[in-house]
């Protein structure tokens, strides 16, 4: 901390400068802890507390190209260049789920909680509770493969409850993570692991406000900036850079058409079905995730049952899970004896156990919870009023109830067939024991010689007959069954068996990959149902960019916060979409061709413009900031309440690593916003409006700490620590506490 000036002299209190190994590309702070999360040039995650203690470090061994924090601070998404998606444990950095829902880089993350508190009366019954705890026992872990080590399978320990956490959205306010990638999709994710939709916006009919044009525009080429859901989740902001143009098909009708505007553009989405059937969505949500774990733990367990093994290699596999290693082998060929055959059975007894303790432990919970599950799903499916309008299709959801009902039923055949099966084996080396203790008390030159081949042969004959192995195979295989069980399984469907009344012909795996099909189809319709119900509602055009391709690679420092209006109160169900401003923030770059370079817009509004535009054409309110001569933006953020945090860099330095720089709140309240007439053609740029009312910021005058390095994005700013976090260009790390009026910060944690 320094020394040699006091607070009262400079805006800003610096409370540390300290070194940092690689040059951080992303850095956020958790939104209820002192911690900051950053991401390093060679994709490394670095967790620190507020004195620069490192709690963690992971490398997921792909390029990080997004991060951003749960509502809760418990848990940290990242977006990897492959489009994964990871979700990691805030306390130990482990990994909890990993999600494919792009194909290429996840540009852009915002994870957003329901802002307003659930109410629990007898009008609104929104608040879910799941019921399955008091029906079953906690959810059983997945299995370990034999002969790995804690942490080898990438799955938690059981005595973690991270995992189970994640799943366990009960407890959690309704939350949905909304991830965007370079090639112009963006996907929703309940509490970041059920899929929920996805669009893109190439493909988004843009339609115009405008009571004189009828026409409907589409974005080429666009390419994702920045995605923020509002804090209702009504309305969803994308930034984003494309050439706006007429829809083709307007065209060919012989419509007027427009030259494509390209630039940076404000796309405005409706996704208030996220508000409006949260409660429904809480709820299939809960049921589907729990689902999934589910199907993982049965899935694996399948996996330790199976041994991909040839007679030769391994003839103990015939009971799918007896390892043997070849100097074990070759004991059993070469040196059965009493004491060899005693190892033998408990070998192969203690592998039939093995897998009656996969199956009652772990595969046989999950596919009872599972069904339990889906026959709540199956009572929602029925609710037609409420659960139709999110896709919940009562079709799919039968079948997928009867799927895995049938599993169970196989389960259940499963273990009577492998009981009796360990049983038989048993049996058979008790004999055999018997048999060579009773030839052994025999004097040697009355008895031929013992041959252990024929031991082998014989176990070598049951493989071949092994009535288990069928069971667990992943190639279609038909199961014998005689036809008067046939029958009488055909009969029971009058009474309401299984429609389906092929499965006993069915291997368990091959049961297990229909049930998972059919909850894919069911899961797939509330997917579908959602991507359609998100429109687009308007386009803010805000300035133009070559349509080189090197310009498409320029990142424009730009922020997106909503904060609560304190003008219009939120009083009921009806006016919750308005209990929120937006505030958009960002750098017209030099190469813009609206003559505004050097700039800062800011706009605020965009949300409630479209529904006002009829009775106030003007609602849409905007401001530019010339930045101070000598100086350019690196990076911005908008700060608390109408607080924008500016990070400038000298212009006349001789190299990045050299000059000065400084650090800058402007109030924004104080800014001079000029109103913005959208009742005119959508084909112009709005900010072109603002060119004669520029205002013009001055080192002077405003709230300025001068920093004696070069820095470099990002400007990692918590508005509810207030301290604000700048990296040099040298490889340092600068924390200030940006409000004056507060204490010390010390490390509550």
């Amino acid at each position: 901390m320094e020394t040699d000036e006091t607070p009262r002299v400079l805006p800003f209190q610096l409370q540390f400068d300290k070194p940092v190994a690689s040059q951080i590309k992303i850095a956020e702070w958790n939104p209820e802890k002192d911690l900051l999360a950053m991401v390093t040039e060679d994709s490394k995650i670095l967790l620190h507390r507020f004195n620069w203690q490192r709690l963690w470090t992971i490398s997921p061994g792909r390029c990080i190209t997004s991060l951003c924090w749960r509502p809760d601070g418990k848990a940290i998404a990242v977006g990897l260049e492959d489009g994964t998606i990871s979700l990691h444990d805030v306390e130990n950095g482990k990994l909890l789920r990993s999600l494919k829902s792009h194909t290429v880089a996840v540009v852009s993350l915002n994870w957003e909680e329901d802002g307003q508190v659930i109410r629990d009366d007898s009008v609104n019954n929104s608040k879910y509770e799941d019921r399955t705890s008091c029906f079953f026992p906690p959810a059983p872990r997945v299995p370990r493969m034999p002969g790995l080590v804690p942490g080898d399978t990438g799955f938690m320990d059981d005595s973690e409850d991270s995992f189970q956490e994640l799943s366990n959205s009960s407890y959690q306010r309704f939350n949905i993570l909304c991830s965007g990638d370079k090639d112009g999709s963006i996907c929703f994710s309940i509490f970041g692991i059920f899929p929920i939709g996805k669009i893109n916006i190439h493909k988004l009919s843009i339609p115009t406000p405008f009571a004189n044009e009828q026409a409907t525009y589409r974005l080429l080429n666009a390419s994702i900036s920045k995605v923020a859901l509002s804090k209702d989740l009504c309305h969803l902001i994308v930034m984003c850079s494309g050439e706006l143009n007429q829809d083709e098909v307007e065209l060919q009708e012989g419509q007027l058409g427009v030259d494509g505007m390209h630039g940076l553009h404000c796309l405005l989405l409706d996704t208030s079905i996220f508000w409006k059937r949260k409660n429904e969505l809480h709820q299939v949500a809960q049921q589907a995730s729990n689902i999934e774990d589910l199907i993982e733990v049965i899935r694996t367990s399948l996996s330790v049952m199976w041994l991909d093994s040839s007679p030769q290699e391994e003839f103990l596999s015939l009971l799918g899970g007896a390892r043997t290693s070849p100097p074990v082998h070759q004991f059993l060929v070469n040196s059965l004896g009493e004491l060899g055959v005693k190892r033998v059975s408990k070998v192969v007894c203690g592998a039939g156990k093995e897998l009656q303790h996969v199956v009652l432990d772990h595969l046989q919970p999950a596919a009872e919870i599972i069904g339990f599950r889906m026959g709540e799903l199956r009572g929602l499916s029925r609710w037609r009023t409420r659960f139709q309008g999110i896709g919940l299709d009562e079709t799919l959801i039968n079948n997928a109830t009867e799927k895995s009902g049938i599993l169970l039923v196989q389960v259940e055949r499963f273990m009577r067939v492998l009981s009796s099966v360990v049983q038989q084996f048993s049996n058979f080396f008790n004999w055999l024991l018997k048999c060579i203790k009773l030839l052994m008390q025999e004097p040697s030159d009355q008895l031929l010689p013992y041959n252990s081949e024929l031991v082998v042969i014989f176990l070598k004959f049951l493989y071949d007959q092994d009535p288990v192995r069928p069971f667990l195979e992943l190639s279609e295989v038909v199961i014998e069954t005689d036809m008067e069980t046939l029958q009488r399984v055909r009969e029971l469907v009058h009474f309401g068996g299984f429609s389906d009344c092929e499965y006993l012909r069915r291997t368990l795996s091959e049961e297990f990959q229909q049930m998972e099909s059919s909850f894919k189809e069911a899961f797939l319709m509330p997917f579908t149902t959602i991507s359609q119900k998100i429109l687009c509602k308007d386009v803010l055009p805000l300035f133009a960019l070559p349509s080189s391709p090197a310009s498409m690679s320029v990142t424009v420092p730009m922020s997106v916060t909503y904060y609560k209006d304190a003008s219009t109160a939120m009083s009921s169900y009806q006016t919750h979409e308005h209990g929120f401003i937006d505030y958009i923030s960002f750098q017209i770059p030099g190469d813009s061709s609206l003559d505004i370079a050097n700039c800062i817009g800011i706009s605020k509004g965009f949300m409630h413009s479209l529904s006002n535009i009829t009775e106030d054409p003007a609602s849409l309110e905007a401001v530019l900031l010339s930045v101070p001569d000598g100086y350019h933006c690196v990076d911005l953020s908008l700060y608390k309440e109408g607080q924008i945090v500016l990070l400038l860099n000298e212009t006349t330095a001789a190299s990045e690593s050299s000059g000065e720089s400084c650090m800058m709140i402007v109030q924004a309240n104080d800014l001079p916003f000029v109103s913005i007439s959208r009742s005119s053609c959508i084909n112009h740029w709005n900010l072109s409006q603002l060119k004669d009312s520029v205002m013009y910021l001055h080192l002077e005058n405003e709230k300025v700490r001068l920093i004696p390095h070069s820095v470099v994005a990002p400007l990692a700013v918590s508005a509810s620590r207030g301290v604000a976090c700048v990296f040099a260009a040298r490889k340092r790390a600068l924390v200030y506490i940006l409000d004056e009026d507060e204490d010390d910060i010390s490390d509550t944690e």
